[in-house]
């Protein structure tokens, strides 16, 4: 197996690890704060839009690149 190769397959995996880790920091950050259903839609949305522009930016890269 190249490198390449590696990278090819690694690094999406390494990624999706990434965000559902990220994922479950907010889940344990709004648990532990006791912010209520409003305060935790809130901490997912705000710190959730982040997530969504890096992915947002990688399928635009890979469709109009």
């Amino acid at each position: 197996m190249t490198e390449e190769a590696f990278v090819a397959i690694a690094l999406p995996i390494c990624l999706v690890g990434l965000i559902l880790y990220m994922m479950y920091i907010m889940y344990r950050l709004a648990r532990e704060s006791r912010a209520g259903k409003f305060g935790t839609i809130v901490i997912f949305v705000a710190l959730g839009l982040g997530v969504f522009g890096f992915i947002a930016k990688e399928f635009l890269i890979r469709f109009l690149g």
